[in-house]
């Protein structure tokens, strides 16, 4: 698994440096200065207002007491649910010169006409960075509101008593203990914004990614499409680089009993006020897009019009796809857990580790590496089947569903993995030194010990796999065969045509999907200081 992670990278190398110099004379002139100064301000942009929304709610929620507290608490997990391209799709159509916004602003204006008066196009850098940054900032807020949860109080007080007032003791005391999972969200936040394909092409910002999609698709210029992925992946490298700079000698531990923030009662106007800023990113990231998702689908079903039949399929496509990726994954990642537990040198938990790269390569970095394996690996299948079955030479899996798994399984293998890694670890050795010596082997004693106890572990796990399968947009563009359509990729399609109606239900399902793992989290990691 190891070697099916890292395969993709090195050919991408050998990809990007066996082509012609004009190609990459040609990128430095004309692509790569664009498209590289578009990402790096998409992720300035995006890292600063996901810390900002994300801290500031994580703060608000864990140091303060208003109305509506424990809803917005968990509600503001729930812009997580809603895929980027999902949150661009449903937005452009509310924000349009025509849409329901703009229509009532000049109503209560006088005004009569688009001409008149219109908003600031959303089909911009500004656009992009705050619906990015709406349906990110979960990630940061998660992180850090853990963090407060966890915090000893006592560390506030001793600074209240040296004469430090409540502001000073946040810029001096929580800030600097926020920083490191601060940083690992952010990180979270910035790759979840390398991979973005869908939302940046339909508001028509030049990323990188989009950059290595058009090059592959438009082109047909796949030296060109990998040296520009080569390019990316030195900017995953980087990112990942600096938040492990950014963290190398921040370590903190609790030695006295902790007890954690109290919150103040608010009352009167600051008690409005932050219960405003609490709902507001709710409110824009999750309830604004998943009303109009639920009106568009409404309105289709109330037409009588019957639900397209390649609607259906790609809603099957999903479903098999997913499931068939999340078993898989699973099954692997056991194999992986199990082998880095038990084995008698660090080889393998360094393979373990390579083996969960996947997760910080951009699903277009990913496919775009995949192409020529799954090339190699065709004409392989293909000389067997032909010399045992008298099977015609065929794309076994570039010309299925396969490849899909496949590239499913690599990305996603992180969170297989680490899940059971975690649940493993709860796992005490004296059960299974106890099974062991009542004469079961190493086998039995999994199958009857470890497996009933790693059952939550498998299937929280299961769930985050299976939804993210769900969402997954980049790799499944690049990598699906002809006339094979997912939600993901039907609801591109719709959005590319300008047609609604059944992209919204594919929307709606894919956000009922983002729900489940949501409210999960919000059961377990957010029950504590309520």
């Amino acid at each position: 698994m190891a070697l099916c992670v890292l395969a993709p990278v090195l050919v991408l190398a050998a990809l990007a440096f066996s082509g012609e110099f004009g190609h990459w004379q040609n990128l430095l002139q004309h692509v790569l200065p664009v498209s590289v100064s578009n990402t790096a301000l998409l992720l300035l942009g995006v890292g600063v207002l996901t810390a900002l929304i994300g801290g500031g709610s994580a703060w608000l929620t864990s140091a303060y007491l208003f109305p509506t507290r424990k809803l917005v608490t968990w509600g503001l997990l729930l812009p997580l649910a809603v895929p980027t391209y999902i949150m661009a799709f449903a937005y452009l159509d509310v924000l349009h010169p025509l849409g329901p916004v703009q229509t009532l602003i000049r109503d209560l204006l006088g005004y009569t006409s688009p001409r008149q008066f219109r908003l600031p196009d959303l089909r911009s850098m500004p656009g992009a960075i705050m619906l990015l940054g709406l349906v990110l900032y979960p990630y940061v807020y998660l992180s850090v509101r853990v963090m407060f949860m966890t915090q000893a109080a006592s560390l506030l007080e001793a600074a209240r008593t040296l004469g430090c007032s409540r502001r000073e003791a946040f810029w001096r005391i929580v800030v600097p203990l926020a920083r490191p999972a601060m940083a690992v969200g952010l990180s979270l936040v910035l790759l979840e914004t390398l991979n973005d394909i869908g939302a940046s092409e339909f508001l028509g910002i030049q990323t990188m990614t989009i950059s290595i999609y058009t090059t592959w698709i438009t082109r047909s210029n796949l030296q060109g499409a990998a040296q520009i992925a080569i390019v990316m992946l030195a900017v995953v490298t980087f990112l990942i680089f600096m938040e492990r700079y950014a963290r190398r000698r921040q370590r903190y531990a609790i030695t006295q009993r902790m007890h954690p923030i109290q919150p103040v009662q608010l009352r009167g106007l600051p008690a409005l006020v932050a219960m405003v800023l609490g709902w507001f990113p709710i409110v824009t990231g999750f309830i604004i897009p998943f009303w109009f998702l639920v009106n568009e689908s409404f309105k289709r079903l109330s037409s009588l019009q019957a639900i397209s039949a390649e609607l259906l399929k790609a809603t099957w496509n999903t479903l098999s796809v997913s499931l068939t990726a999340t078993v898989v994954t699973l099954t692997f990642g056991l194999i992986i857990a199990w082998s880095a537990r038990y084995a008698r040198s660090g080889t393998a938990r360094v393979l373990a580790r390579c083996s969960s790269l996947g997760y910080a390569i951009p699903g277009t970095v990913l496919a775009t590496g995949l192409l020529i394996p799954y090339s190699w690996l065709d004409r392989i299948i293909s000389s067997v089947m032909n010399t045992l079955a008298g099977i015609p030479p065929q794309l076994f899996i570039m010309g299925s569903a396969a490849g899909i798994v496949c590239a499913y399984t690599l990305r996603f293998m992180a969170i297989s993995v680490g899940s059971v890694e975690s649940g493993l670890a709860r796992i005490p050795p004296s059960l299974e030194q106890a099974s062991r010596s009542l004469g079961h082997s190493a086998f039995q004693s999994f199958v009857r010990v470890h497996f009933p106890l790693l059952r939550p572990a498998l299937g929280a796990a299961a769930l985050l796999i299976f939804v993210d399968a769900m969402k997954e947009l980049s790799a499944t563009l690049l990598l699906r065969p002809l006339n094979f359509e997912t939600l993901s990729t039907w609801l591109y399609a719709e959005a590319a045509r300008g047609t609604y109606d059944e992209g919204a239900i594919a929307a709606l399902i894919i956000v009922f999907a983002g729900l489940i793992p949501v409210i999960l989290l919000a059961r377990t990691q957010l029950k504590a200081n309520y």
